[in-house]
This record gives C-alpha cells, sequence and structure tokens, in this order.
C-alpha cells in the first residue's frame, strides 16, 4: 500500500477479494483511497502545467454554527507534510463561515486530503454540537452516551469520542472510552434480566460481581410495574444500590415525566432518597428538560447524538503565492480568526 499521488497509483490499487469490512483502513484514509478521484485528477493537470507545488493558503470554514471537534484526526492526515497548520481548539465553538482550520503549504500537498480532512471535521463536529445541545440540556447533571448501536462499527468511537468533546460525561463504546484515557461506562441490557427470568435475581448478582467502587444501576421495567420494580431491587441491594434505570419502552408509553415522579417519590416514602434514577430511551433536549425536572439525575443518549447531521465544511484557496485570491461570490484573502492556534 502506497500514497497515492496520480492517476496512475488510482489504477494499481488492489484490494483482498477477501476482505470483509467495507470501511477504510487507517492506513487507506492516510494515503488517500477515500478521497474524491477530482483532486487526484487535478494533481496530474496542474502537473503536466509545471504548477502543483505552488504555496497557498487554504482555509477551512463551516456553514452553520457548532462546536468544534476532530482535529486531532484531521491533523494526523497532515502531520508528515511539510505543511504550516492552524486550527481551533477542540470544543471550541464556531460561527458559520468562521475560519476553523487553516493550511499553508504546496498545493500537492494538499490537494488529495481534502475530502477527508472536509469529512473529518464535517461529522465530528455534528455530533459534538448535538452533545452540546445535550449538556444544556441537562446542566449540571451527567449524561452518557449510548450511540453506537445506531452508526457504522468503523466510526462509532469517533462519534463517541466527538460527543465526550461536547460535553457527555461518558461513553460506553469501549474504544471511544480508550482513546479518551476513561473507562467506559454502561448498566445492563434486558437480555440480561430476560435470561435469567428476575430482575432482583440478576441485581443480586451484579452486586456480587462487581468490584466495591462500582455504581450499581439496574434497569428495572424489563418485568413488572416500574417502581415496584424498583422498590423490589432498593430493598435487595440496600446500601449497595447506586441507582435505578429507567428505558420503558415506546410500547408502553416510554419514560415520561409522571411515571419519573412517582419512581423516585415511591422510593423516597421508603427512604431510599439516594437512590438515583437514570433514563434512558429516545431522548432528545425538550424531553431531557421535562424528564429532569421531574427528578431524574442522568442520562443515557443516543439517536439523537448519533443521527445528527454533519455540519457541512467547506474549504477555499484564499491565497496563491502570497497573494490574495477567491472564486466569485467570495471575498479574496485570508478571513482571520484570533481563536486559531498554531498546531505545526
Amino acid at each position: 500500500m502506497a500514497e497515492i499521488r496520480n492517476l496512475a497509483d488510482v489504477k494499481k490499487i488492489e484490494l483482498d477479494p477477501n476482505r470483509q469490512i467495507h470501511s477504510a483502513s487507517e492506513q487507506e484514509i492516510l494515503d488517500g483511497y477515500t478521497t474524491d478521484i477530482y483532486f487526484v485528477r487535478t494533481v496530474d493537470i496542474l502537473d503536466s502545467m509545471g504548477i502543483a507545488d505552488k504555496t497557498v493558503t487554504a482555509e477551512i470554514f463551516p456553514r452553520k454554527p457548532g462546536i468544534f471537534a476532530g482535529i486531532q484526526e484531521a491533523f494526523n492526515v497532515l502531520k508528515n507534510k511539510d505543511l504550516e497548520i492552524w486550527a481551533l481548539p477542540e470544543g471550541e465553538s464556531f460561527e458559520g463561515k468562521e475560519t476553523v482550520m487553516r493550511i499553508i503549504g504546496s498545493y500537492r500537498e494538499i490537494c488529495i486530503y481534502e475530502t477527508i480532512l472536509l469529512g473529518i471535521l464535517a461529522s465530528s463536529c455534528g455530533w459534538a454540537t448535538a452533545a452540546r445541545e445535550c449538556r444544556e440540556a441537562c446542566k449540571d447533571k451527567s449524561f452518557i452516551v449510548f450511540g453506537s448501536r445506531h452508526v457504522h462499527p468503523s466510526v462509532a468511537p469517533v462519534m463517541e469520542r466527538a460527543a465526550f468533546i461536547g460535553g457527555a460525561n461518558g461513553v460506553s463504546n469501549i474504544l471511544a472510552a480508550k482513546l479518551l484515557g476513561i473507562e467506559p461506562s454502561g448498566t445492563l441490557p434486558h437480555a440480561s434480566f430476560l435470561i435469567a427470568g428476575d430482575t432482583v435475581s440478576v441485581a443480586q448478582a451484579y452486586d456480587n460481581t462487581m468490584p466495591e467502587n462500582h455504581k450499581r444501576i439496574v434497569l428495572i421495567d424489563t418485568f413488572k410495574d416500574e417502581a415496584e420494580e424498583a422498590l423490589r431491587v432498593a430493598k435487595a441491594l440496600g446500601g449497595n444500590l447506586y441507582g435505578i434505570r429507567l428505558d420503558t419502552p415506546s410500547e408502553r408509553g416510554g419514560v415520561t415525566a409522571e411515571l419519573v415522579k412517582e419512581v423516585r417519590a415511591r422510593l423516597d416514602m421508603e427512604g431510599y432518597k439516594d437512590v438515583k434514577i437514570f433514563v434512558s430511551g429516545g431522548l432528545y433536549p425538550d424531553k431531557i428538560k421535562l424528564l429532569s425536572e421531574a427528578g431524574a439525575d442522568s442520562f443515557g443518549i443516543g439517536s439523537y447524538i448519533s443521527g445528527a447531521s454533519a455540519i457541512d465544511m467547506t474549504m477555499d484557496l484564499k491565497e496563491i503565492e502570497g497573494k490574495p485570491i477567491a472564486k466569485r461570490g467570495r471575498i479574496p484573502g485570508r478571513v482571520e480568526n484570533p481563536k486559531l492556534i498554531r498546531l505545526k
């Protein structure tokens, strides 16, 4: 495998006929295999004219406001090139048309990576922005991102990492957690209770199996009325129970503010005021606010983040050989942004 430099290199690509996963590998991305072919064609044409190595200033800007994420990957794509690189810090907010990344150097070294850079930033910023909306809805309460099941596994760690940058307190995806230097978070699935046939017996086995410092949160909507099951689990685990989780399916009305209020009240009446209520299942900012006001303490959020639209990113050439330039409709020259920091 070698880095694509021209159309001849594209012709030489041969894939393993036994390849089982269609997503690009790390090396394939770094070698330019996921770029749009017209950028490779551009290099060949400019080479024939002897101008592919002109020094350019390229700037990337978003089409709408959001939270910046993905720059570590974007930087890693370019870090071995002879380029000057500037960007916003990860987690920084931006406005539409604001310069979020600036690259200066030979156009040959930038051209083939435009597609890749824009894709990395567009997806990551979209996920981080959705997570920030959830963060604002949760206020000072915690939330974990549970979105991996909604996206292709090749990008699931990228998505959950971006959500953490956007404001999540934890991630359930193992690889995402390891990339962040934290431990993955999560409770138990309905399957564990269905196989055992009883919530309390699983809760007790869970309690006996986990280390002492583990926060025991038990799902209580599998078999019985949620309030009844919450009390059964609380009595069985006593002070070892950190919280209960509500994930009532839509077929039974989902998790509502009224349900949260009832479970909270019944736990309090029986002396379990310290038991937290963790909620999940189709949550979005407005619903998070309602459930929080009703007494929910923490949230598991999946599809609102994983299904967030990418934030369109555009790369423009703003200078060629130090001279301001732009296509029609754009103003020539750099769009300065004091928030940019030099990465290389």
